[in-house]
């Protein structure tokens, strides 16, 4: 028996489940031409589709339930991020919101290593947790990049050496808010020379 489905309504739904959806990939119109059906089916499984439409990127999160209504298991986990890694998300997402303050050209923020190595000697004042952090910056920069928040997009030849170039991706407005931003920064200043407190996304 043949099935009839809507495949690029399929399409959409499958995509939006494995992670953010961006205005560049070619579903998204299906997503804004039809968005109205789609929240409405991801609503019965408990999901919401959060649509930033001026920034160009889609997402899932989890349905709060209601007072009389029973919770259902969570498809998408909250992940427990160590220190290095939010300081990480904490950066870029302040880079990212200069960005678009002083640039209106592009919505695309690229960062070298380098650039991302400068941003986070502002935040220490004792030299060697500085050094600790940078000894390992690389390994943490993947995890980050594990959690869709930065995409590695070419290498760069400066000064004869090759040097990795990432987008920042823009999923950061969502998933890093001012309130996760204080919080961090509060933690930082009670734990600055013990690099313990794990935060969550």
């Amino acid at each position: 028996m043949n099935r009839v489905y809507d495949r690029d309504f399929a399409t959409v739904i499958i995509r939006l489940l494995k992670g953010p959806l961006y205005e560049e990939e070619p579903v998204w119109n299906t997503l804004i031409s039809q968005q109205k059906n789609i929240a409405d089916y991801l609503s019965r499984i408990g999901l919401k589709v959060n649509l930033h439409d001026e920034d160009g990127f889609a997402y899932l999160s989890h349905e709060e339930p209601g007072e009389d209504e029973e919770d259902i298991p969570r498809l998408i986990r909250r992940i427990p991020l160590s220190f290095e890694v939010s300081l990480l998300c904490v950066i870029l997402r302040e880079e990212l919101e200069r960005f678009d303050v002083e640039n209106t050209e592009s919505r695309k923020l690229f960062l070298t290593m380098r650039e991302i190595r400068e941003r986070i000697t502002f935040y220490f004042k004792e030299k060697t947790d500085e050094t600790r952090l940078i000894r390992q910056l690389e390994r943490y920069i993947r995890q980050v990049e594990k959690l869709g928040f930065l995409k590695e997009v070419q290498e760069r030849n400066d000064y004869m050496n090759k040097e990795p170039v990432f987008e920042v991706m823009r999923i950061l407005k969502a998933r890093v808010s001012p309130d996760f931003i204080t919080e961090f920064k509060r933690k930082m200043e009670e734990y600055q020379h013990d690099l313990g407190p794990e935060n969550h996304l």
